[in-house]
C-alpha cells in the first residue's frame, strides 16, 4: 500500500489497520520476529499480539504492579521489562518468565539492551546494574541522584546515565573506575546516544534538550519547546533527531562537524492543534511516525510538508509507537489501552 493512496480525512488505520483493546495503559510496544507485537501494560502484564490479528492477544502477568519500561531482550523472541515491584524480568513468547534481578522498594526504569556487547542495563533508582545474557550481574554503578535515562554507545562498550546535574559515562566492562562527568545544571530525564556515537542528548525537566559532543565535551542547548520533551528518536544514520514536545515534529540536524550548533531545527508535520507525545523514526527511510496527546497519529517525511494521517483523534493520548525491523509494520498504543497496527510496503512520499 502506498502512502500516496491515503491522504485527507481517511486514516491509514481506517483503510488497512487492525486493532485490539487491551483495557490498560500501554507503556511501550516492540516488534519481535515474524511480526509478533509485544505491549507492556500499566496493570503489570505483557500482551503478545500475532501478526494476522485473527486470534485474541495472549497475556502474561509479569509484575506485581505496573510495567514501567520495555525493550526487546538479547534473545530476540523475549522482551525485557522493569516494574514498580523492583523486578527486572525477561518474558518469552510462550509466556515463560525469568526474573533477572529484584531490589525491593526500587522502581526499575529505564532499561536498555546492547546486542553489540551482549549486555542489559537497568536503573534501580540511583543504581545502574549491568547483566550478561545468562543473567549474571557484571557491573554496578551508583549515582547521587535517581537515574532518569540510560543509553549504550553503538558498540555497547560504554553506558551513559542521565541524572540531576548532567550525565555519567561508564565503561561497561571495567570493574573499578570513576565515571566521566558531563555537567549541566538541572534534572536530566530521557537520554539518547547518536547512532554514530558522536553525540549524547538528554531531555530535561525544563522544556529543553541538552547535548554534548563526546569527543571534546562541547555542549549545546536546544530550547523553545512549549512543553516537556518526552520522546526522541534518531532518523537513519543519525542525520536528524526527531523530538516531541510541540505541536509539530521538531527535527534537529546532527550532520556536519558541529551538529545542531548554530542551526535551526526542521519543523515537520505542522498544522495540528495537539502536542506530540511520542515519535518513532523509520529504521530505513527519513520518515517519522508521531503520536499526539489527543490520540491522533501521523507519518511525515523530512523533506515533505504534508503529513499522512495514521489515526484519527480519540482513545486517549498516544503513549507508544513501534516499527518492525524491516520498517513495513507500525504499531501504536494509547493511554486507554487501544492498540492498532498497519502494514505498508511502499514508503515513497506522496507527490501531491
Amino acid at each position: 500500500m502506498s502512502l500516496s493512496a491515503v491522504q485527507g480525512r481517511t486514516s491509514l488505520f481506517e483503510r488497512i489497520g487492525t486493532s485490539q483493546k487491551l483495557d490498560a495503559y500501554v507503556v511501550g510496544a516492540v516488534f519481535l520476529k515474524e511480526g509478533l507485537l509485544a505491549a507492556a501494560l500499566g496493570d503489570g502484564q505483557v500482551a503478545f499480539i500475532n501478526s494476522e490479528n485473527i486470534s485474541p492477544p495472549s497475556f502474561v502477568s509479569v509484575h506485581d504492579g505496573t510495567c514501567l519500561s520495555l525493550a526487546v531482550d538479547l534473545e530476540e523472541q523475549c522482551v525485557l521489562t522493569g516494574g514498580d515491584d523492583g523486578r527486572l524480568v525477561s518474558t518469552d513468547t510462550e509466556g515463560k518468565t525469568a526474573a533477572i534481578a529484584t531490589i525491593a522498594g526500587r522502581w526499575v526504569e529505564p532499561i536498555v539492551v546492547s546486542r553489540a556487547s551482549g549486555l542489559r542495563a537497568a536503573a534501580f533508582g540511583k543504581t545502574v546494574c549491568l547483566f550478561a545474557q545468562d543473567g549474571k550481574a557484571v557491573g554496578q554503578f551508583d549515582h547521587s541522584n535517581t537515574v532518569g535515562g540510560l543509553a549504550f554507545d553503538p558498540k555497547g562498550r560504554r553506558v551513559a546515565a542521565a541524572h540531576y546535574g548532567g550525565i555519567s559515562l561508564w565503561w561497561a566492562k571495567a570493574s573499578t573506575q570513576e565515571p566521566k562527568r558531563l555537567n549541566w545544571s538541572g534534572s536530566h530525564l530521557d537520554l539518547t546516544w547518536s547512532p554514530d556515537g558522536k553525540y549524547i542528548v538528554t531531555a530535561m525537566q525544563e522544556n529543553a534538550l541538552h547535548g554534548w559532543r563526546v569527543s571534546d565535551d562541547v555542549d549545546m542547548q536546544m530550547s523553545g519547546y512549549p512543553t516537556k520533551v518526552k520522546s526522541m528518536s534518531w532518523l537513519p544514520k543519525g542525520r536528524y533527531l526527531a523530538t516531541g514536545g510541540a505541536d509539530s515534529v521538531i527535527c534537529w540536524p546532527f550532520h556536519g562537524k558541529s551538529g545542531p550548533m548554530g542551526k535551526a531545527p526542521v519543523d515537520i508535520g505542522w498544522g495540528f492543534e495537539s502536542v506530540v507525545t511520542v515519535v518513532a523514526a523509520h529504521p530505513r527511510h527519513d520518515v517519522v511516525a508521531a503520536g499526539y496527546k489527543d490520540g491522533a497519529a501521523i507519518l511525515v517525511q523530512i523533506d515533505r510538508p504534508h503529513p499522512v494521517l495514521v489515526k484519527q483523534p480519540g482513545e486517549g493520548a498516544v503513549t507508544a509507537l513501534a516499527w518492525s525491523a524491516d520498517g513495513q509494520h507500525l504499531a501504536l498504543g494509547t493511554e486507554s489501552g487501544f492498540v492498532c497496527r498497519i502494514s505498508l510496503s511502499d514508503w515513497r512520499a506522496p507527490d501531491n
